[in-house]
């Protein structure tokens, strides 16, 4: 009895020891990756989203200026390392994992692959390897968008065009013209924006609260900006801090308050860096989370997670009418009797969602070139040519990340109500605990 319990105990020892190693190589990889990414962020002025790690990495990053070909050896480097380090000791991760209830191990390490395999495909795309959409979706953000045909499309139109009213698009004004017109009365007067914008916060902020429990420091400010190739964007500072940029250049409409209140702030992007930040940063010391790479895997689950927001802060249509009725319409100056009318429209411009992800496959396929690209919007996304010459800005800057956007929500939808079923309480259970994981698009499958 005595030599089998010295047995275990000296098992014991020797798996905690295993265990403190293969932390200590995990975090070296780590601080390694976000070394990495600071150095890429030199050569691409849009890769590092954030980071509010040691100040001296950055200056460290800035002083070495890295070649292309450097960072990349040293990347292939560590996807080595960490793939060996999982061949030694796989056992002492899984019963880690086992032993403490829960997979944040595993996906930590899953992570860091994902995320280092991701940056070394964008070095090779900055040193001009030219990958096809779908190939390039997958390699830097892990999934890869469905293809619809014109005919999909065609039939949502079809539907649409009988909801605006005016000349048929068949023999008179196009619809995308005649949709403008009809949703003028809808759209938020630029002195007004930011009361509406700020009410809209206000009701996000709220029911997040309600649910999800933040650092009592967190903040954002608003700052409204023009000449930019998207409607909106999140910086995130660090300690619990973002700035809010809202691009005022085309028309704001009413609905696009709640919109950009939830995804970029609550329950958002602005909640996702700050559960990352306390969660796994402060509580875990796990480094690789003070950095955002932006063209990574990462980015669909933010994406994702920031478009599903609205719908987890409004459950039910009925519940965000009520609110926008009562509140932002008035606030807005705009008549809330066509509220009803308003959304069955704009519940058929959302199922159009994906044709902004076929405009970018063709064009970057070098299918079409940007002319075409504009009209392919203003046919089938219903897009005004101001919105699509935008449009195509941004997918010419940002490539195949537009799938973050629509793809991203729907298989975050998805995997957030396979575990909470119709249970508004378990959805934002379910939420919080996805926001503050290191789980990646792939990881979304798993059963």
């Amino acid at each position: 009895m005595r030599r089998i319990l010295f047995l275990c105990i000296l098992c014991g020892l020797l798996m905690s020891r295993a265990g403190a190693r293969a932390a200590d190589t995990m975090n070296a990889v780590a601080e390694r990756y976000v070394h990495l990414v600071l150095a890429l962020g030199e050569h691409d002025p849009d890769y590092v989203d954030a980071f509010y790690g040691p100040a001296e990495w950055k200056t460290q990053a800035e002083k070495e200026n890295k070649s292309l070909n450097v960072i990349g050896a040293e990347t292939a480097e560590l996807m080595q390392k960490l793939t060996v380090e999982r061949t030694a000791a796989p056992s002492v991760e899984s019963s880690d994992a086992g032993n403490s209830g829960d997979e944040m191990l595993k996906l930590r390490r899953e992570y860091l692959q994902k995320q280092i395999s991701a940056l070394a495909a964008r070095v090779r795309m900055l040193k001009g390897e030219k990958l096809k959409f779908d190939d390039e979706s997958r390699a830097l953000y892990d999934a890869v968008a469905p293809t619809f045909s014109d005919l999909h499309f065609d039939e949502i139109v079809a539907q649409l065009d009988k909801k605006i009213p005016g000349p048929s698009r068949t023999g008179g004004t196009p619809l995308w013209q005649r949709y403008e017109n009809w949703r003028k009365p809808f759209v938020i007067p630029k002195e007004k924006l930011d009361t509406v914008f700020q009410l809209a916060i206000k009701e996000c902020r709220s029911r997040t609260l309600a649910h999800v429990s933040l650092p009592p420091n967190e903040s954002f400010t608003v700052e409204y900006v023009t000449n930019k190739p998207w409607g909106g964007y999140n910086w995130y500072k660090g300690n619990f801090h973002s700035v809010i940029q809202v691009n005022t250049d085309l028309p704001s409409y009413v609905d696009r308050a709640v919109d950009l209140a939830a995804h970029e702030g609550y329950p958002g992007h602005h909640v996702y860096n700050s559960l990352l930040e306390k969660n796994l940063v402060r509580d875990r010391g796990w480094v690789e989370f003070s950095v955002y790479a932006l063209f990574s895997p990462q980015s669909l689950i933010a994406e994702g997670t920031a478009n599903f927001g609205k719908d987890v802060a409004f459950p039910t249509k009925t519940e965000r009418m009520k609110f926008e009725k009562e509140v932002l319409f008035p606030a807005a100056g705009i008549d809330a009797s066509r509220a009803d009318e308003y959304y069955v429209v704009q519940d058929l411009m959302k199922d159009l969602s994906y044709a902004g992800n076929e405009a970018a496959r063709r064009l970057i396929n070098g299918e079409i070139d940007e002319n075409a690209a504009v009209q392919w919007l203003q046919k089938y996304a219903v897009m005004e040519p101001p919105r699509a010459q935008l449009r195509v800005k941004f997918i010419k800057r940002y490539r195949s990340y537009v799938i973050n956007y629509n793809l991203g929500e729907d298989m975050v939808r998805n995997y957030i109500e396979k575990r909470s079923g119709a249970d508004p309480e378990k959805r934002w259970s379910e939420f919080a605990k996805l926001l503050s994981s290191p789980r990646l698009p792939s990881g979304l499958h798993e059963k």
